[in-house]
């Protein structure tokens, strides 16, 4: 029996007397009488931690679930009251053997839900939030719990479902928020114990993936250490990852030089009087008014998807309503906070769709979500709660890990110029490491579907044609197929 199922067995009762058992005599009685009485209501709030919800439906899609779904929370500040959520879908092949992978999404405390390498997406269409409807969800062919159980975790506290009862539980930076991921891990799997001896891997993407090597490292200590729970910890793997070095935004000007977007006269101006390391803070006049003509012609595109139409993010800022938000406002009357409406074409329509997807209270009621937890659902929180970048490059990281010798894969989407693959190229040479398998295409159907190489020490670099920031939301198929074979040990 899953231990999952094991917790549901348990009375909220059991667990309050657990975690409250020095408490007064008349408490003790009223918990008792609580649990032999089977009310849950009366017990709810004292509980400490609510048993997780399994899933079997959801708002919008047709049907049961094609996949075992788990949601639940994991208390990882005691003091401010702070739970981070988690959705935990086991692997559609063979969940008692298959990997189990831990998966952190970038962005501003973004949400992990529906988007990028889940088996879920939203059906692009006119949706109008009418009679109480939501968004309606198909099935995703090419998701990557097709060949691996994920663990996706709303982190740091206060991105999408997860909560702090005090306002200071949200004031976390890099360093924190990792060290609250590994408390997150270290309970779950004490819970979880079934999966203790599946092989463990951390993912990430963007500046999600910033922190993925520094918890790995945090994880293989406590490994040393001998300290339980064991995780059976393999290695890790970063897509279009920050670093936190200059390289990461300073790789934009060889690489929207190499795709025709800024002239040869502009780049040499700005090799020529930009200092290296210092490129937005430079004094030199000349270099600030190259920067500022280089940043214009970066606006004129999708640095996304430097192919794709440019549309409004859908990702709402709490201060300075548009005129557009306003009048979609007036339109749903739901929504305090509403996205504004992108084009159907766009990218980022089903960003749009995911606000009253998650919003709605049947979607809220059947995840499990704790009433009074979180007023308003948003899909980034872009700025308005306090994050350190207190990681200031995470190459050490990522250096002894992999000289540990735990296996890593980094990869990028070619037409990302966020953070462009010339730049991560460039910080994984840095590492001198040796090559084991030089430069070289990597095929899916017969066709390039992008470069690789590897380097000793189980490290390997791969771009994924045509693939933009994050990659699994533009070219899901191709990533599949590079995950699938990277996870069990196969070459690209």
């Amino acid at each position: 029996m899953k231990s999952s199922r094991k917790r549901q067995m348990q009375g909220p009762g059991r667990e309050s007397m657990e975690a409250r058992g020095s408490r007064a005599p008349l408490r003790l009685v009223f918990l008792l009488l609580c649990f032999y009485t089977a009310l849950p209501r009366c017990c709810h709030f004292l509980s400490a931690e609510a048993a997780p919800t399994v899933v079997t439906s959801l708002p919008g899609f047709d049907g049961a679930l094609p996949f075992r779904l788990e949601t639940g929370y994991v208390t990882v500040d005691e003091e401010n009251g702070a739970e981070l959520f988690y959705y935990f879908i086991e692997s559609e092949g063979d969940p008692r053997r298959d990997p189990v992978i831990l998966w952190l999404t970038g962005g501003d405390r973004c949400t992990v839900l529906l988007f990028e390498i889940g088996p879920l997406k939203f059906i692009t269409e006119p949706y109008y939030n009418q009679n109480g409807s939501v968004p309606r969800l198909r099935y995703h062919p090419y998701s990557w719990t097709k060949v691996a159980s994920v663990l996706f975790v709303d982190s740091p506290v206060g991105a999408g479902f997860s909560f702090s009862r005090n306002p200071k539980g949200y004031d976390v930076g890099e360093v924190s928020t990792s060290l609250l991921l590994k408390k997150f891990l270290t309970k779950w799997f004490t819970e979880h114990p079934d999966y203790l001896t599946n092989v463990f891997y951390i993912g990430g993407e963007s500046l999600g993936a910033k922190i993925v090597p520094f918890i790995a490292q945090k994880i293989s200590e406590d490994i040393e250490a001998g300290l339980s729970p064991l995780i059976n910890l393999k290695g890790y793997l970063v897509g279009n990852p920050a670093t936190g070095e200059s390289i990461d935004q300073e790789s934009r000007v060889p690489f929207l030089r190499g795709m025709g977007i800024i002239s040869d006269q502009l780049y040499e101006t700005i090799k020529e009087h930009c200092q290296a390391g210092d490129y937005a803070n430079s004094k030199n006049v000349l270099c600030a008014q190259a920067m500022d003509k280089f940043n214009r012609l970066l606006d004129e595109i999708s640095g996304t998807h430097i192919l794709y139409k440019k549309c409004v993010s859908a990702s709402p800022r709490p201060n300075g309503q548009t005129t557009e938000r306003k009048i979609l406002k007036e339109e749903t009357g739901v929504l305090r906070h509403p996205p504004p409406r992108p084009p159907i074409d766009c990218e980022t329509y089903g960003n749009y769709l995911s606000y009253f997807w998650a919003n709605n209270n049947i979607t809220r009621k059947t995840l499990g979500i704790k009433k009074g937890s979180k007023d308003e659902w948003v899909r980034c929180h872009d700025g308005d709660l306090p994050y350190s970048l207190d990681i200031k490059s995470n190459l050490k990281y990522h250096h002894n890990m992999t000289t540990k010798g735990y296996r890593a894969l980094v990869y990028s989407g070619d037409h990302d110029a966020i953070i462009p693959f010339l730049g991560t190229q460039s910080w994984v040479r840095s590492l001198k490491f040796p090559i084991t398998n030089e430069w070289r295409a990597w095929h899916l159907d017969g066709q390039s579907a992008g470069f690789t190489i590897t380097y000793r020490n189980n490290l390997t670099f791969a771009t994924i044609k045509g693939g933009g920031h994050t990659v699994p939301e533009f070219e899901p198929e191709k990533c599949l197929a590079m995950f699938s074979r990277w996870i069990f040990g196969e070459p690209l």
